[in-house]
């Protein structure tokens, strides 16, 4: 048979070098640590500056139809800080947009190329807005207006209204992609910082985490579906525990 002359663009690039500053963008509380949490632990392990940023307040993250939203949306402010500092975040912005009703505009645009003016991140990571079948509304949003968001923050003519100068940073990593391109491995240490994170957020044990809060059964059983989903990404590959992104030069 021929050989396929463009056979090399489907391998997957190598590890990025450990980056100076990470911007990361999750549409509620969790999605971060869900998306990067491994990668994020592995990178502030050895010296990097992660800063999160949270797009809405979570307050429609729960199956209790008696729930009170501004007490969840508290509760899950105060879990997203717990669950950053695991992963050794430097800090966390709250966007506080509400859950479930997220809208594109170039307001929207506007805040998230102001973050990525203001905090000179190397690396970017969201959402892929192009996975298919995505369900949740908000995150299709969020990553769309991150991507755009880059372009913004790169290009001088673009909201000349921060007085701020532009800043491109040198990769854009987004998770839950169909067609990844780029792996990052999951230490062993960093996949349990990972899962220590997603622990954090107790509000969303029954809706996302399988009651990993029930029992010291149900928290191990979280575990073990976490590390094995992290096999899973890394045996795409021929590797072993992995986060995996589609990888986006600015």
């Amino acid at each position: 048979m021929p050989k396929n002359l463009y056979e090399h663009l489907a391998e997957p690039r190598p590890p990025l070098e450990t980056p100076g500053r990470v911007l990361a963008f999750g549409a509620h509380p969790d999605d971060i640590e869900f998306g990067a949490g491994a990668t994020i632990a592995r990178w502030t392990e050895a010296g990097t500056t992660a800063v999160f940023a949270i797009v809405t307040d979570g307050s429609k993250g729960t199956w209790d139809p008696d729930a009170e939203p501004r007490v969840l949306a508290a509760e899950r402010r105060s879990e997203a800080e717990e669950g950053a500092t695991m992963l050794g975040a430097y800090s966390v912005a709250f966007l506080d947009r509400v859950d479930g009703e997220l809208e594109y505009s170039m307001e929207l645009r506007g805040e998230i190329a102001l973050l990525i003016r203001q905090h000179h991140p190397d690396i970017v990571l969201s959402h892929d807005p192009w996975q298919r079948y995505q369900l949740h509304p908000d995150h299709r949003v969020t990553g769309l207006a991150v991507v755009d968001g880059v372009v913004a923050a790169r290009d001088p003519h673009f909201f000349p209204e921060h007085g701020l100068a532009p800043h491109r940073p040198t990769a854009l990593l987004l998770w839950s992609a169909d067609e990844p391109d780029h792996i990052e491995p999951a230490t062993e240490e960093a996949l349990q910082r990972k899962i220590d994170a997603l622990l954090c957020h107790a509000s969303q044990a029954e809706t996302t985490m399988g009651d990993s809060h029930r029992d010291g059964a149900g928290r191990d059983g979280f575990a073990a579906r976490i590390a094995s989903w992290s096999e899973e990404q890394g045996a795409r590959f021929g590797v072993g525990a992995a986060e995996t992104f589609k990888r986006i030069t600015p």
